[in-house]
Order: structure tokens, then C-alpha cells, then sequence
């Protein structure tokens, strides 16, 4: 039986974060037009106080804190949340050979993002009382991030 500790959580939306994070910096560099670059740029900036955030919970956290206790189950679902190939394109030869577009580039965000609210789902109820209106906000954050880039995706479409 695999005990899935809390702090484990943490690390994993720590590292989905800093994937996003990289993910809209190579996005910044990457286009020339003034308003996808400060977009992408805010994006990569509230993905590093999102990190900022989930390490300051996971700071908090006793350290053999568990979650759950299941044969496995949880600790395999919380890694498939993170080991999805969504996140491959984070790297830069990937990026490059994926996102050709603004438009790509604003697609695979709004799914970086519906990842990000899924994740952040799955993780508030296994977080102490305290930290779950953290996670509440975070998840406002991360339905903000779409609203912008689904007003982004309807502009381009409309060009």
C-alpha cells in the first residue's frame, strides 16, 4: 500500500507550474507582436507566483503529512496529471516544432490552462482546511488565464 503524502502533491503542481512558466516565456520570446508578448509575459509571471504559492504551502506542511492511502491509485493519478504529453512542448525543440503560430501558441495555452484547473480540482480536497481557499484562488487565477486567452484565440480568428 503506497502512501501519497500531501508535500508530494505540492512538488507535483510545483513542477506542472514551472512547465506552464516556461511554456509562456519561450511564447514571449517567440512572437514580435507587442500584445502576444505582454500577455505571454503575465502569464509566465503568475505561473511564478503560483510556484511561489504552492512552496510556501508546501512549507507549511508537516512532513508526514499523507493525503490517502490507496494501493497506488492516487500516486498513479497524480502522476499521469503531470507526465502528460501536453507538457513535452515546453521544450524548446518541441515548442519550435509545434508552435508555428500565434494562434497555436494561444491553443496549447488554453490547454496548459484546462490542465491547470484540473489539477488544482483534484488536489484542493486532499489539502488542510487552511490552504484549501489558496487553492480556490489559485483556481480563479488559472479561469482568469483562460478568459484572456480565449478573448486572444477570438481576436485572431476574427483576422
Amino acid at each position: 500500500m503506497n502512501i501519497f503524502h500531501i508535500s508530494e502533491i505540492m512538488d507535483l503542481g510545483i513542477e506542472k507550474e514551472k512547465k506552464r512558466r516556461d511554456f509562456y516565456g519561450l511564447v514571449a520570446e517567440q512572437f514580435r507582436e507587442q500584445q502576444l508578448k505582454e500577455l505571454f509575459s503575465r502569464l509566465r509571471d503568475w505561473e511564478q507566483t503560483h510556484i511561489k504559492k504552492f512552496t510556501e504551502i508546501k512549507d507549511t506542511l508537516p512532513p508526514d503529512e499523507a493525503a490517502q492511502t490507496y494501493p497506488g491509485e492516487l500516486s498513479a493519478y497524480m502522476q499521469a496529471l503531470v507526465d502528460d504529453k501536453l507538457y513535452k512542448i515546453s521544450l524548446v525543440q518541441e515548442f519550435r516544432k509545434n508552435v508555428k503560430t500565434p494562434l497555436d501558441a494561444v491553443r496549447y495555452g488554453i490547454e496548459f490552462e484546462k490542465d491547470a484547473i484540473l489539477f488544482f480540482v483534484e488536489i484542493k480536497d486532499y489539502t488542510l482546511d487552511p490552504h484549501k481557499e489558496i487553492i480556490q484562488k489559485l483556481l480563479a487565477e488559472e479561469r482568469q488565464h483562460i478568459i484572456y486567452l480565449l478573448e486572444l484565440q477570438k481576436k485572431l480568428n476574427s483576422q
